[in-house]
């Protein structure tokens, strides 16, 4: 059934390097046959479940599209009022009856914890599409994914992250996974939006070095790889700080000058007005290119927990 098979997906610090790799060179391999043309079979029989408790794009569409093109079939909960999630029923009676219904579980909650939760409720493999601001383990993979296209290597790269690093769950999830790799992190951030202390602190004892900053122009200048983040307004319970913090860091084309000129621009999206739109134009702009790296990455996950891969 191969090293993932039956596996749920929580967590970006729950892989090897050997697992990572693995995830990597399948998606490769699907992306070679798709871009061949050639029509998969791999999920045909199965069905997928997205159980999306807050509003997605990217991750609900790319999974539904991975499934899809892997030959399976999908049924999909977009919106929390949809399901009877909005009647009171708990996160353990929906993921039970869904299991009913399909052979792997997709599942987007606003709740750190929820994707444990859910895995702990069910055999069936659960992949955790984002926990609120805790972790989004399939996004540091196609971000992850992402880098190795655009630079060639991981290895010897210097990562700065940008924006809302405190509430951020790609970010939280993209340090902890590149932290098997031989990386440099700059962590760039207003103080009141700084790294959650237990991210820097297990970053560091895997002998990362990290620096902390809030001058992201200081940070352009050593970035191979830089990774902008949108201020997360719905994860402020008060309006007027986030009004304060909304604009702590724009990233504007005329900037870039003092960057490497194989600076690789990464984001998960959306984006709101952290990067300006003349930076699309950019040669190192990857954030759309990202953005569609889910699909591959995607169905590697997809077939390698159901043992199709």
């Amino acid at each position: 059934m191969g090293k993932l098979g039956r596996k749920d997906v929580l967590r970006s610090d729950q892989f090897t390097v050997d697992e990572i790799d693995l995830i990597v060179k399948t998606a490769r391999r699907f992306e070679a046959a798709l871009d061949a043309g050639e029509v998969l079979e791999t999920m045909r029989g199965l069905v997928l479940v997205t159980l999306f408790f807050e509003p997605s794009t990217r991750t609900r569409l790319s999974f539904e599209t991975a499934m899809h093109r892997l030959g399976g079939d999908v049924i999909t909960v977009a919106e929390a009022k949809s399901s009877s999630a909005s009647k009171g029923e708990s996160l353990h009676d929906t993921i039970k009856t869904v299991e009913g219904y399909a052979d792997v579980i997709v599942l987007r909650h606003p709740r750190i914890g929820a994707a444990e939760e859910a895995a702990a409720a069910t055999p069936r493999p659960v992949l955790n599409a984002g926990d609120g601001a805790g972790q989004h383990p399939t996004q540091s993979l196609l971000d992850l994914y992402t880098i190795l296209n655009e630079q060639g290597e991981v290895d010897g790269r210097t990562i700065a992250l940008a924006g809302d690093l405190h509430n951020g769950r790609t970010v939280h999830s993209l340090a902890l996974l590149l932290s098997n790799y031989d990386v440099r992190f700059l962590f760039v951030a207003p103080d009141a939006l700084r790294m959650p202390t237990e991210i820097v602190e297990q970053v560091t004892a895997a002998g990362i070095d990290v620096r902390e900053t809030a001058d992201l122009g200081e940070a352009l200048r050593e970035a191979d790889v830089l990774y902008m983040t949108r201020i997360q307004r719905e994860r402020f319970e008060d309006p007027e700080e986030y009004e304060r913090l909304k604009d702590a860091f724009v990233l504007q084309r005329a900037m870039l000058d003092r960057a490497k000129p194989t600076v690789t621009i990464l984001h998960p999206l959306p984006r709101v007005n952290e990067i300006a739109a003349d930076v699309d134009g950019h040669p190192g702009a990857a954030y759309f290119r990202q953005s569609a790296n889910g699909v591959p990455i995607r169905m590697a996950l997809l077939a390698l927990v159901a043992g199709r891969a």
